[in-house]
């Protein structure tokens, strides 16, 4: 039996329509991505023939993951990939959705990979952290020798993690601990996205968010600062003399974060703001000599 076919144009912008109905933000790249994904056109194909005929089935699959998108289940999730940082990372439930803000991390992580590097991503989630950085870091062939180690509290987590790293072809190794417990090395560089939303705040985020992602990558507990109190102090044991420390912030953290760093000795500290103009990165360098004098004053 012939199937009955449809045209592209007509179906995006039904799509594109219905999802605009149910109120989702950004409806026409959702419903273009959710085209896509089900089609595998691109838009240049679209573009040339948008009176292109899909099939039946194909329609049904599309229709399908549109009502997902409608009940707010995030795009990512439909899709089971997300870019960063130029590459495709598996997410899931499981996970956090790496988003465009955590790029300006890796970038100023960039900034002071050198051969040999021995680098810890603590909260690692999906990998994408360590993986880029192994990533760029292979780019550039005089950059030779860098090791990664991604940490995480969730084990569903690091299977993720895991299944990225075997994709990407990079050799990052998994540790599953509650922040440094089971970390024993020492590192030159230690970078972070931990939870850092305050508790209270959560329930007003969008569904796709409080819903969809995982509490625990989100939840910074009552003043958001948990994680970074822990990590700032906790990594003083984990760093090599002159390593940095480099976080992800939220927005208005960035003068509470360098504060923590500063009263523990850390130095050369600043702040990175993103593409918008807001707070986003916070990196600061361990100094033996400096923060051993910290401790001492403050006994």
């Amino acid at each position: 039996m012939k199937q009955r076919t449809l045209k592209l144009q007509r179906i995006y912008k039904e799509g594109s329509a219905y999802l605009e109905s149910r109120q989702i933000p950004d409806a026409q790249i959702d419903a273009w991505y959710l085209l896509e994904y089900v089609t595998g056109i691109s838009r240049a194909s679209y573009y040339g023939n948008p009176e292109k005929n899909i099939s039946e089935e194909e329609a049904k699959r599309y229709w399908e993951y549109l009502e997902k998108r409608a009940r707010r289940i995030p795009l990512q999730h439909i899709t089971g990939s997300q870019e960063f940082m130029g590459y495709e990372f598996l997410v899931n439930e499981h996970v956090l959705i790496p988003r465009q803000d955590t790029e300006n991390l890796v970038e100023e992580a960039l900034k002071v990979i050198r051969p040999d590097m021995h680098v810890l991503d603590m909260c690692t989630g999906s990998g994408c952290i360590p993986i880029s950085l192994l990533k760029y870091a292979a780019e550039r062939k005089h950059i030779t020798g860098v090791k990664a180690v991604g940490a995480d509290i969730s084990a569903d987590a690091l299977e993720v993690a895991k299944k990225n790293a075997q994709r990407l072809k990079v050799p990052v190794i998994w540790v599953q601990s509650d922040i440094f417990e089971n970390v024993s090395e020492s590192f030159d560089l230690i970078v972070s996205n931990p939870p850092y939303i305050r508790t209270e705040v959560i329930q007003g985020l969008e569904d796709e968010v409080k819903l969809h992602d995982p509490w625990i990558a989100l939840d910074g507990h009552e003043d958001g600062l948990y994680f970074y109190k822990r990590i700032v102090s906790e990594s003083i044991s984990h760093l090599n003399d002159g390593a940095w420390l480099m976080f992800e912030i939220g927005h208005d953290q960035a003068e509470d974060v360098s504060k923590l760093m500063k009263n523990a000795g850390f130095c050369n500290i600043y702040v990175k703001k993103d593409l918008a103009g807001l707070d986003r990165v916070v990196c600061g360098m361990y100094n033996k000599r400096v923060v051993e004098n910290s401790s001492r004053t403050k006994m």
